[in-house]
C-alpha cells in the first residue's frame, strides 16, 4: 500500500496563514493527513468524512489531540449543520488514496474486487448502477463525468455484460485510455460528488467569519471548473457598476497553485492536483 502524503499541504498551509487557536473545518478527513497538519500547528479541527472505515484513524488521532478534534461520519455537505463560524474550511476533493488502496472497495481498476465505490455503506453500488440505468443513461454518465467522447458503445456493452467486479468491468473497456475515465465516472455517479461539492459550497458563505479563508484542492477537470466558477461568483460585484447601487464582492480570490516538480516526484497522485482559495471580505 502506497504511503498517504497530504496533496499540497504546504501550501493550503501558507494559503491560510497562521492557524494557531483558530477553527478549521476539513471537510475530507481521508487518512487524516490535513487535519493532522492543522492540529500540529495549533488550530481547532472540525472534521467531516461520509466514509465509516476512517473511525480507527479518527481515534488515533483524537487519543494525540483530545482537546481540539471533532469529528463528523457524515458527508461534507452537511457542515450545514454547524452552528458556529469558523475561520477557514477547507477541501481536499475526489477519491482518498486509503479507498484507492483497498480493492475490496471497488474504486480500482488495478485491484479485482466487487464493483462497489460506494463511498458510503448505503446506497446503490455500482454494479446496481449499472443494471438499473439504460444504456443512454449509462452513455450519458460516461459521458458527462469520464468526458468520454464515444461513450454509447462502452455503454452499450456494459449494459450488455453487467460487470460485477473492477477486473470484469476493465475487460469490457478496449480502449486503455477510457479505462480510467469509466472509473471515475461510474464513481462520481455513485457518491454523486458534484452534487455533494455543490451543496456543500452553498453552505460555506454563512459559515465562514469575515477574513476567513476556503481552500478547494481539487484533482479532475469537473471539480476544477466547479470550483472556479463559485469562487468567481462569489468574487464579483453585483449590480451595474454606473450605478451607486452596486453591491460589493463578498469574497476575494487568492493566489492559485499547482504541485511543484519536487512534490510531483514523491508524491504522483499530486500530478492533477489544483489548489484555488477565497477570502471572505464582508
Amino acid at each position: 500500500m502506497m504511503k498517504h502524503i497530504p496533496v499540497l499541504i504546504d501550501k493550503v498551509l501558507e494559503t491560510l496563514g497562521d492557524v494557531k487557536d483558530k477553527t478549521i473545518i476539513d471537510c475530507t478527513f481521508g487518512a487524516g493527513g490535513y487535519t493532522r497538519a492543522f492540529l500540529a500547528a495549533g488550530a481547532n479541527v472540525i472534521a467531516f468524512d461520509r466514509d465509516p472505515n476512517v473511525q480507527s484513524t479518527v481515534d488515533i488521532i483524537k487519543n494525540e489531540f483530545p482537546n481540539n478534534f471533532k469529528f463528523i461520519n457524515k458527508p461534507f455537505s452537511k457542515i450545514s449543520d454547524i452552528n458556529e463560524t469558523v475561520d477557514a474550511i477547507v477541501f481536499d476533493l475526489g477519491i482518498s488514496s486509503m479507498q484507492i488502496d483497498e480493492g475490496e472497495r471497488g474504486f480500482s481498476f488495478r485491484f479485482d474486487g466487487p464493483l462497489d465505490m460506494r463511498m458510503e455503506s448505503t446506497g446503490q453500488s455500482a454494479a446496481e448502477l449499472i443494471e438499473n440505468s439504460s444504456i443512454s443513461e449509462m452513455a450519458k454518465i460516461l459521458h458527462d463525468f469520464g468526458d468520454i467522447k464515444k461513450a454509447m458503445p462502452i455503454a452499450r456493452v456494459i449494459k450488455e455484460k453487467l460487470p460485477k467486479t473492477t477486473f470484469e468491468l476493465k475487460e469490457l473497456v478496449h480502449n486503455p485510455k477510457d479505462i480510467a475515465p469509466v472509473f471515475q465516472a461510474l464513481r462520481i455517479a455513485v457518491n454523486d460528488e458534484l452534487g455533494e461539492i455543490r451543496r456543500a459550497l452553498e453552505s460555506v458563505p454563512a459559515r465562514l467569519k469575515t477574513g476567513g479563508i476556503c481552500v478547494c484542492v481539487t484533482f479532475h477537470s469537473l471539480e476544477d471548473r466547479l470550483v472556479k466558477n463559485v469562487f468567481r461568483e462569489w468574487a464579483t460585484a453585483l449590480g451595474d457598476p454606473r450605478m451607486p447601487e452596486i453591491e460589493p464582492a463578498k469574497f476575494k480570490l487568492l493566489k492559485t497553485f499547482m504541485p511543484s516538480e519536487q512534490e510531483l516526484e514523491n508524491n504522483l497522485r499530486a500530478r492533477s492536483a489544483h489548489l484555488r482559495a477565497v477570502q471572505k471580505s464582508c
